[in-house]
């Protein structure tokens, strides 16, 4: 299934896209995509709807962030080998995490807001995991289990303020619009390897990242197991993986995004998204 939320920001509507890539209208079965509707048993009582019985949306409605109750964002730092080394750090012994801020939560489709004093904003193409049910100390061999599913990820970064601003990652992580998620969420049985997928990026029509999640340090399920050692992930909680190489600080000379700029970024099978950036 592929589960969306469509409509004006704050009174978005449930949705699904039907095998021919038209949106449906879900609300007379579900008042919202959140955690009962991740839950093993929720995605059994959705896929047991015909989407041919289910109303189609005219026109072409915003599209939110596809589920709600995200409690957490957990980012993993320098997880693509090219990554890392475009970056001139040594690769992790261990995965890196920091926090995002879930007031940075944002639409596949709305505009990236620099934050006042932003030199160094720049793009980061990702796939992002959402947790399906209460997850703590979880096995790599049971890790993906607790998966609702995949989402395509822009986990937006501003540089100066994660690197020269003192202590951790996050004051650069966890600015207003730096976490745009969707357009949908593809449930796990429409993803059989998580390993397996393109993730690209363009920053106004030019290719920036062209990548897959192949070249991981740290795959899918040994995210989900280790992150769970250290705290508990509940559903609708977001990990975001990672971002391969061809990001604006690793460019000679680097790059950043600046008002006006329009960035297309998507995960294979996982939709697009597109931002305009604007000034704060």
């Amino acid at each position: 299934m592929k589960l969306v939320r469509y409509g004006h920001k704050g009174r978005e509507k449930p949705g699904l896209v039907d095998a021919q890539g038209r949106l449906r209208d879900l609300s007379a079965h579900c008042a919202t995509i959140g955690w009962e509707e991740l839950s093993p048993a929720g995605q059994k009582r959705l896929r047991r709807i015909d989407p041919a019985t289910l109303p189609l949306v005219k026109g072409k409605p915003r599209l939110g962030v596809p589920f709600t109750g995200i409690s957490k964002i957990i980012g993993v730092g320098l997880n693509y080998r090219l990554h890392a080394i475009e970056t001139g750090a040594a690769i992790p012994a261990e995965p890196v995490l920091f926090m995002k801020a879930t007031t940075a939560i944002n639409g596949p489709f709305d505009e990236i807001i620099l934050p006042r004093g932003s030199v160094k904003t720049d793009w980061e193409a990702e796939l992002g995991l959402v947790i399906g049910r209460t997850t703590r100390y979880v096995s790599e061999q049971q890790a993906l289990d607790h998966l609702a599913g995949y989402v395509t990820f822009h986990d937006v970064s501003e540089r100066d303020f994660q690197k020269n601003r003192g202590g951790s990652w996050d004051k650069g992580k966890g600015c207003d619009t730096f976490a745009p998620i969707g357009p949908w969420l593809v449930t796990r049985d429409e993803v059989p390897d998580p390993q397996a997928l393109r993730v690209w990026c363009e920053v106004n029509g030019e290719k920036r990242q062209d990548s897959n999640t192949a070249d991981m340090i740290f795959p899918v399920a040994f995210l989900v197991s280790y992150i769970s050692q250290f705290m508990t992930l509940n559903p609708g909680d977001v990990i975001c993986t990672g971002t391969p190489s061809g990001v604006g600080m690793g460019m000679q000379p680097p790059q950043f995004l600046k008002p006006g700029d329009v960035v297309r970024l998507g995960v294979e099978g996982l939709g697009e998204q597109r931002q305009k950036v604007v000034a704060g």
